[in-house]
């Protein structure tokens, strides 16, 4: 391939790719979805403008690398760990069952074994990154949810390790001898690598940090993603697979934030590029014609996963709450489904028209998650307030001295607690995770277990004594719901509620929030009140100073 050649494609493929994410972000759409927009228009069954399919391809495989790393850096064995037996047993089942649901629809609808297969795959795994933005946007990521989403997400990823091999042998026609060689040789890579990798890869990264030169650091980063997909083509696994693995061990080193810091220009521009190419391959005229078949993929990806999740977290005895509002996140798509739809792609075993409306449903499927986690989440609370049984009984104060109510029991929670003990004053927490309950009762802490924002909840501390209400929960639509119902109950009730936004700060104080802590704020404003310290500024000057800005 000719370097004018390859420039004019990765020009063209990055214009187009430019374009269409600005078009999809001011529809308020995921750049993803643009991208494979602009794929289509730039491809072989549009008219127009036709790019240089190989010439994007080749430069997509770069993409993967930096896309598949990326995704392994944000692989926590701490959070698999915080959430435990539901999201490693859970999210396993729910992998194999969406395969078995899957290839049975592939079949039902007269695709091949392999094809079957290959659709079961897809729809089996949703994206990390779709899942967290939703979560970060509303301000979700500290709560209980969030977390059994990315532990389950995490799950979904290493299990992603497994499918690659598993395909990619069985599509390239290996009998059963040659895919247990396929498993071997990727075992071995990982018996080889991740404890070499665990012990080398954080030196190099803090040897490099050493120098202080970001060119050198950058280079190293670089070096590495490359480097081990390269290593796992000789052990006769993908690039996708040996990328993935690195970024793996990268999480395990300090550096790990830094790394991703440096990695994500890299990511977006060749990630951009390989979806792009996902979007070449695709013959809209193919998938007019097929719409409703690109419904009923839609159809497993959305609310079946959904439905499935919320059954294995009750098979799990989880509150209906907390699975509920995880299982909505999952229900879209993830790159790594991209992936695999493109190796089915090049191997032969999905046409055009499988391929095209797979990857239709799933880019409807990025574009509906936002909104059907908005949609959903009222009718999950509507759901848990009606069916929820009253709370657990709690050893509550037995005098009739005046008490706090700390709704939400994690770190702000305790920290309210913990100064409130140390005074001598009487309190009582809401919480529901059970674990801190527990806890919290070993203590001899008052605390009642369930979601302080169902109503027939919270009535069941004595707010009839408490002087404060404080609403400690991460959860922004459930610290608007506490607010309100003990305004309605208590007009005259102090009630000091968390946030971290500006604009939810003023939706609660509207409601009849007393005070509300923006954490943001208040974190700019210490650090403020350090500063002036060092220029001599103390007193009733300072406490002026950091009272005006926080009136602003």
């Amino acid at each position: 391939m000719e370097s004018g050649q390859l420039l004019i494609a990765l020009t063209t493929s990055l214009l187009a790719a430019t374009v269409g994410g600005v078009i999809a972000v001011r529809m308020g759409q995921s750049p993803v979805v643009g991208f494979i927009v602009a794929g289509v228009v730039i491809g072989p069954s549009t008219p127009g403008f036709v790019g240089d399919l190989q010439a994007v391809h080749a430069l997509a495989d770069i993409g993967v690398v930096f896309l598949m790393f990326s995704i392994g850096t944000q692989v926590s064995v701490t959070e698999l760990r915080r959430v435990g037996t539901l999201v490693a047993v859970g999210g396993t089942m729910q992998v194999l069952a969406m395969i078995g649901i899957g290839y049975a629809v592939g079949l039902a609808i007269g695709w091949s074994s392999l094809a079957s297969l290959f659709l079961g795959c897809f729809v089996s795994i949703s994206s990390t990154a779709v899942a967290a933005r939703i979560l970060t946007e509303r301000g979700e990521t500290e709560t209980e949810h969030a977390h059994v989403a990315l532990g389950w997400l995490a799950v979904q990823d290493l299990l992603t390790i497994v499918l690659i091999v598993l395909l990619t042998s069985i599509g390239a026609g290996g009998d059963a001898g040659a895919t247990i060689l396929a498993l071997g040789q990727a075992a071995g890579f990982l018996v080889l690598v991740i404890p070499i990798g665990r012990r080398v890869i954080p030196r190099v990264f803090e040897l490099l940090a050493s120098y202080r030169r970001r060119e050198l650091f950058i280079l190293g980063v670089v070096g590495i993603a490359l480097g081990t997909a390269a290593l796992g083509t000789v052990f006769g696994i993908s690039l996708a697979l040996g990328a993935f693995l690195a970024g793996i061990l990268v999480e395990e080193s300090d550096l790990s934030h830094q790394v991703m810091g440096e990695i994500i220009p890299f990511r977006d521009v060749f990630a951009g590029l390989f979806f792009v190419s996902v979007g070449m391959l695709v013959d809209p005229g193919l998938i007019a014609g097929s719409l409703p078949l690109v419904v009923l993929v839609l159809a497993l990806i959305v609310p079946v996963k959904a439905v499935l999740v919320g059954i294995i977290g009750a098979a799990f005895r989880y509150p209906a709450r907390t699975t509920g509002l995880a299982a909505i996140p999952l229900a879209q798509s993830a790159e790594f489904s991209f992936v695999l739809g493109r190796i089915g792609s090049t191997l032969g075993i999905l046409n055009e028209s499988e391929f095209g409306l797979m990857l239709t449903a799933a880019a409807v499927s990025i574009v509906v998650a936002p909104a059907a986690f908005a949609s959903g989440r009222p009718l999950i609370e509507r759901i848990d307030a009606r069916s929820t049984p009253p709370a657990d009984p709690a050893v509550l104060p037995d005098d009739r001295r005046r008490i706090a109510v700390i709704c939400g029991y994690g770190r702000v929670g305790q920290l309210v607690a913990a100064a409130l003990e140390r005074r001598g004053f009487s309190f009582v927490i809401i919480e529901q995770n059970a674990r801190a309950v527990r806890e919290a009762r070993a203590r001899g802490i008052a605390a009642i277990r369930g979601t302080a924002e169902n109503p027939a909840v919270l009535e069941r501390a004595p707010l009839s004594r408490a002087v404060v209400v404080v609403v400690a929960l991460p959860d922004p639509l459930a610290v608007r719901l506490v607010v309100d119902h003990v305004r309605r109950g208590h007009p005259r009730m102090p009630i000091v509620a968390r946030t971290h936004s500006t604009t939810e700060r003023s939706v609660l104080r509207e409601i009849g929030a007393t005070d509300v802590v923006v954490g943001e704020v208040e974190l700019g404003l210490e650090m403020t009140r350090f500063a002036l310290r060092q220029f001599g500024i103390s007193g009733p000057e300072l406490q002026a100073l950091i009272n005006g800005l926080r009136s602003r």
